[in-house]
């Protein structure tokens, strides 16, 4: 049985068979002795996007990774890093410290900031994500193009990422075909991605890809 700790780009948490490419954290929210989530989704905010194999370190996900037997930080997964940037989460400075000082060094190019830190990233994506009360921005699909590459958008329940112009159908095991949006209900969009990362992408960080969008 797979444990509920699979994130969308809406940032709900899921139980699904399929891993992805990340794991993160948004603190410990989870009861180690039965590994299933607290009412809680997040213990703190800053929300990190971390890699799956660092220096050999051994996990039990959901389990008991601290000293004496507590609870360490709760591991979520992602499909990839554009799904993680979508449901408001950003680089460790631990185990991704070069892409963490990348993405928080543009946050400051985009936002005027001569020295920013990664708290005043965290405080920002807070307000916004909509896991943790953001609402989000309506766009109408001919905006598009004003939007950079792992921008990610919804119609309803359906999560798609922008990708050389094109919307691919975002699920748990990859990315489909792009989507033909005169078949869409609507004409106007949700926008999942908080609008601080969108200012980040649109200067240049450039997030990590699951496969499926290359084919």
């Amino acid at each position: 049985m797979p444990l509920q700790n699979r994130v969308d780009p809406f940032g709900a948490i899921h139980a699904v068979p399929e891993r992805g490419l990340f794991t993160g954290n948004r603190g410990i929210i989870h009861d180690p002795e039965t590994r299933t989530l607290l009412r809680k989704r997040w213990a703190l905010q800053a929300w990190i996007i971390c890699v799956c194999q660092f220096r050999n370190v051994r996990r039990e996900p959901m389990g008991r990774n601290r000293a004496g037997g507590k609870a360490g930080w709760t591991e979520l997964f992602f499909l990839d890093e554009v799904t993680a940037l979508a449901a408001g989460h950003r680089p460790c400075f631990f185990c991704q410290r070069e892409r963490a000082k990348d993405f928080v060094g543009r946050f400051g190019e985009a936002f005027g900031i001569a020295e920013p830190r990664a708290p005043q990233v965290d405080k920002r994506l807070h307000r916004e994500r909509l896991a943790s009360g953001g609402k989000p921005t309506v766009v109408v699909v001919e905006d598009f193009r004003d939007l950079p590459d792992g921008t990610m958008v919804a119609n309803g329940g359906t999560a798609y990422a922008l990708r050389g112009g094109k919307a691919l159908r975002w699920s748990f095991a990859g990315y489909g075909p792009p989507a033909d949006f005169g078949s869409l209900d609507e004409k106007t969009l949700s926008l999942l991605t908080p609008a601080t990362t969108l200012d980040v992408l649109r200067h240049g960080f450039r997030p990590v890809w699951h496969p499926s969008a290359e084919t």
